[in-house]
């Protein structure tokens, strides 16, 4: 068969990628060794090889990265060329490698030549060329969205180094998302803002992503088969934005019932999500059964072993919305009804990446602490999701061994061994405050991704720990006998703090430590377009106190005026109070002592020092002027106004105590007034930006009804 005829530019090509897959194989051949993963000799291989096997073809990946390309920056839809290649085009590992393009001198032909192993490396090598080469930056678009006037016009583009940029994934899998993210972030999202967030997972690198939009309609069709009808669902499924917690147990009911446009809607919206995943080339992460069943089975089946499970946080303990349901593992309904969840999606979604989260032991604690019952609800759970997928692998977040005690190291181990290793892979959740692979010998020889979590209940805080996020994933996976596999990102709510996002999400890429001072100063650059002296020293000092936390506290934001303290001033003791200047903590640290006869109430969070962060927060008044206009600039002067002024409202409300408790009414009465000051203060400072508005809240939802009735629920 004769071969096409073959021009100069594909001969270019071709001689330039034999070139880079000569070099990079004797350059990276023996670090590929060296650095080997248990990925690599355990079960999970076999996944990875079926990953590998049923991803979409590599026009299909190339499509979707031009998709984003021209969602992102049009007027450069043709300076990029995108190509899919082999693993062991770049060294056995999953990469992206960044080249001038052999044609860059042509007018009006593509300038830069980014090969990588899936959609989603390209995404992300797009990403680090924008960031690194055009001082460009991508974050949400609550948070200031995409700063992409610095990057040069076409025809114009930075060259690369002559040998090519090659970046390695140190681990496989890059993760996002947490279970109640759903509810807190995604509950009013449509396709245009979905599209917009795989656009963003795509260039942050994330490849793991879970995919829980829809099930409740995949369950209606479930329950159907063991004779539960719809209408016994109704107070089965919480509303809307609640699902989250009715998903896992915690509640039912609250906000219900759901509509069946409802239903239907988000089951049609999840085929979108699923069909743009896997088009990037990513592994979706399906929901599995965990024992959360309706009341309505206790009656269908008398004989199950079905608990009736306490309250949890639920409004006033009221029956109607709390103590579900939990079907015992042990039994055998659970594997029927485990099987038949995984089939029924399947079936809906055309395919599976094998890979399931359950969490049944999440702040649920088994009835009895006896590790042979441990370890057979965990085969149960196992086997339920076995038996309808035969690849199936079991993605446990790791919250429950550091939330609750229950989980000794005897507890911990039957729970972990009670599937084959290397078909469950854990979420150290809380990696960079309490990592629990040190205490647990690297989960006792189980696979495991280094997550961070650092954002509670979707709470506004402008908060992190820059240092631990740069080398701790690092450590973790050259510590000895590391079972690491992947980095993650497992937050309650998104849409804040971008600079953490953008640091954590390259360490899927880094094979070394980060300078964070460093990185620190160049993201500045970025975030703005480019360096601004007055900018940089502000940043500096925000990296090292409000990104410098390392007391090991749960960051939830309880600042008197976010959440104000549910405590009589009488329960303070009459002893005499400490004098307030400036050092709030110390009074706070005083009031959970002894002072405190009710300790019901979390008590504000300072761990930096104020006077410091409203140093940097004139810095930002008196620099900003020539960036002024940027998005990214705006939104981050609105938050650390807010953060500056939150935390002074902290050091007015204990005047108000102070005046209580010398029965000074007049001291009472002015600070009390400066409080509510500050009150509309914030208000007036937060309506300046769509990012902390309500309204947007309030009209997504509604976007989302078929009729008034529903747009009132």
């Amino acid at each position: 068969m004769a071969c096409p005829p073959v021009g100069p530019h594909r001969v270019l090509v071709l001689a330039l990628d034999l070139v880079v897959v000569v070099v990079m194989f004797f350059l990276f051949f023996a670090s590929s060794r060296a650095n080997s993963i248990p990925l690599e000799s355990s079960r999970l291989s076999r996944v990875l090889e079926i990953h590998e096997r049923e991803r979409e073809p590599a026009s299909v990946q190339e499509e979707a990265v031009r998709g984003l390309l021209d969602r992102l920056l049009p007027s450069h839809s043709s300076s990029f060329e995108f190509k899919i290649v082999s693993k062991e085009y770049c060294g056995g590992k999953a990469c992206f490698i960044i080249n001038n393009h052999p044609s860059f001198d042509s007018k009006g032909s593509p300038e830069i030549l980014i090969h990588g192993v899936t959609g989603v490396e390209i995404s992300a090598g797009l990403h680090w060329y924008l960031k690194y080469y055009c001082t460009a930056h991508v974050s949400w678009e609550k948070t200031g969205g995409a700063q992409l006037l610095s990057v040069p016009q076409p025809g114009t583009l930075p060259h690369v180094p002559s040998a090519g940029i090659l970046v390695q994934r140190p681990v496989q899998w890059s993760y996002y998302q947490n279970a109640v993210t759903s509810s807190y972030s995604f509950a009013w999202w449509d396709w245009e803002r979905w599209e917009k967030e795989i656009d963003w997972m795509a260039l942050q690198g994330i490849n793991l992503p879970l995919a829980f939009t829809g099930q409740e309609a995949i369950w209606q069709k479930v329950f159907q088969g063991f004779n539960i009808s719809s209408s016994d669902l109704n107070n089965f499924f919480g509303g809307p934005g609640f699902l989250a917690w009715s998903r896992m147990g915690n509640l039912h009911g609250w906000g219900g019932p759901l509509p069946q446009s409802w239903l239907d809607d988000q089951l049609a919206l999840q085929k979108k999500i699923l069909t743009r995943m896997y088009n990037f080339g990513m592994t979706p992460v399906l929901p599995a059964f965990s024992g959360n069943v309706p009341f309505a089975l206790k009656s269908k089946f008398p004989s199950a072993k079905v608990t009736h499970l306490g309250n949890w946080f639920t409004v006033d303990s009221d029956p109607r919305w709390c103590c579900t349901y939990l079907l015992d593992a042990t039994d055998p309904l659970f594997i029927e009804i485990g099987k038949s969840f995984i089939e029924q999606q399947i079936i809906e979604y055309g395919r599976s990446s094998h890979i399931y989260n359950c969490d049944t032991f999440d702040e649920n604690t088994p009835p009895t602490d006896d590790p042979e019952y441990i370890s057979s609800l965990g085969a149960a759970i196992y086997q339920g999701m076995q038996s309808g997928d035969d690849a199936a692998i079991w993605l446990m977040q790791g919250w429950l061994f550091s939330y609750d005690p229950f989980w000794q190291p005897p507890q911990m181990k039957a729970l972990l061994h009670s599937v084959p290793i290397g078909q469950m892979v854990v979420l150290d959740l809380y990696a960079e405050v309490k990592p629990i692979w040190i205490s647990s010998e690297q989960f006792y020889g189980v696979p495991y991704i280094w997550c961070m979590l650092h954002n509670f209940a979707a709470n506004i805080e402008m908060y992190g720990i820059l240092d631990v996020i740069a080398s701790g994933p690092i450590e973790a996976r050259l510590s000895h006998n590391s079972t690491m596999v992947g980095v993650g990102m497992c937050m309650e709510g998104i849409e804040q703090n971008p600079i953490v996002y953008d640091l954590m999400s390259e360490m899927a890429f880094r094979q070394k430590q980060v300078d964070a001072k460093m990185w620190v100063d160049l993201y500045a650059a970025r975030r703005y377009g480019k360096p601004v002296t007055g900018l940089l020293d502000a940043w500096r000092i925000l990296y090292q106190t409000l990104y410098n936390c390392t007391d090991g506290a749960n960051d939830k934001n309880r600042d008197v005026i976010v959440a104000f303290p549910d405590v009589d001033p009488s329960i303070i003791s009459t002893a005499e109070l400490p004098k307030v200047r400036g050092n709030l903590q110390t009074f706070w640290n005083i009031l959970e002592g002894d002072l405190l006869e009710d300790d019901a109430y979390d008590r504000p969070h300072l761990w930096y020092s104020s006077s410091d962060v409203v140093h940097a927060l004139e810095l930002f008044l008196e620099n900003g002027g020539e960036v002024s206009d940027m998005p990214t600039f705006r939104y981050d002067l609105v938050d650390l106004t807010r953060q500056a002024l939150a935390k002074y409202a902290n050091q007015v409300f204990l005047k108000v105590i102070e005046g209580f408790k010398s029965n000074d009414v007049r001291h009472v009465s002015s600070y009390s007034q400066r409080f509510l000051d500050i009150v509309k203060d914030l208000d007036m400072l937060l309506a300046c930006h769509e990012g902390f508005l309500l309204g947007p809240w309030l009209q997504s939802a509604k976007s989302l009804a078929r009729d008034l009735e529903q747009e009132k629920q």
